[in-house]
């Protein structure tokens, strides 16, 4: 029988590491100016999103956290299976989960500045701002009728091809807190007219956001 103990000099080169681990971390997410992009299904994110990618924004999309847990569980691709996989993660794992999976992406970024695409509810939210000092979130809006008319005429393998689909998909995102995340974004875009007047109420919002950053 032997002991094998742990003196202070032999413990402390690991947590020098530790530490210096720990203050890399707090820098880089310090450093990191990240925009949370909320809105019903068809609300224009996507276009929000290739607007932001134009100022030199990454992104990271929540939705594909919960279609590749979807794929993982040998499930089509569809609005009930995407919807109930996202019920039964949250459930399980609490409401932040698909947050906190998208942290270490964020984090992977070399990008300084970062566009969150797709938060459900303020307790994602909250996930992503007690991580990242510099955190913003917006919204996007659009009626129902532009709505489903957008999500009629996209590819997406998990888009409601009837209007009874689309109203059933939506009062399941409503059920995870979105109404919630809309009503309490900072700053809220209106997507009713065309691609460029999108695009320079992006601009303007964004701006907005990054001036708060520069205070």
């Amino acid at each position: 029988m032997f002991s094998l103990s742990l003196t202070e000099t032999s413990c402390k080169p690991f947590l020098i590491l530790a530490t210096a681990n720990v203050k890399e971390r707090v820098n880089m997410n310090a450093d990191k100016r990240v925009i949370g992009l909320t809105g019903m299904p068809g609300s224009g994110k996507s276009l929000v999103v290739k607007a932001a990618q134009e100022l030199s924004y990454v992104v990271v999309t929540m939705g594909d956290v919960i279609r590749e847990e979807t794929a993982k569980k040998g499930l089509e691709l569809n609005p009930a299976n995407v919807g109930k996989v996202m019920l039964e993660l949250r459930a399980t794992n609490g409401h932040n989960v698909i947050a906190e999976k998208c942290i270490p992406k964020i984090e992977r970024k070399q990008n300084t500045k970062v566009m969150v695409d797709g938060i459900r509810s303020l307790v994602e939210a909250d996930a992503f701002k007690n991580h990242f000092s510099k955190f913003v979130l917006i919204a996007v809006h659009a009626s129902p009728e532009l709505r489903f008319a957008r999500l009629s005429t996209r590819s997406r393998s998990d888009d409601p091809k009837t209007f009874y689909a689309f109203i059933e998909r939506d009062m399941r995102e409503l059920s995870v807190g979105l109404g919630n995340a809309i009503a309490m974004a900072e700053f809220i875009i209106i997507n009713d007219n065309d691609i460029d007047t999108l695009k320079s109420r992006v601009r303007e919002i964004l701006q907005k956001a990054e001036q708060k950053w520069t205070k």
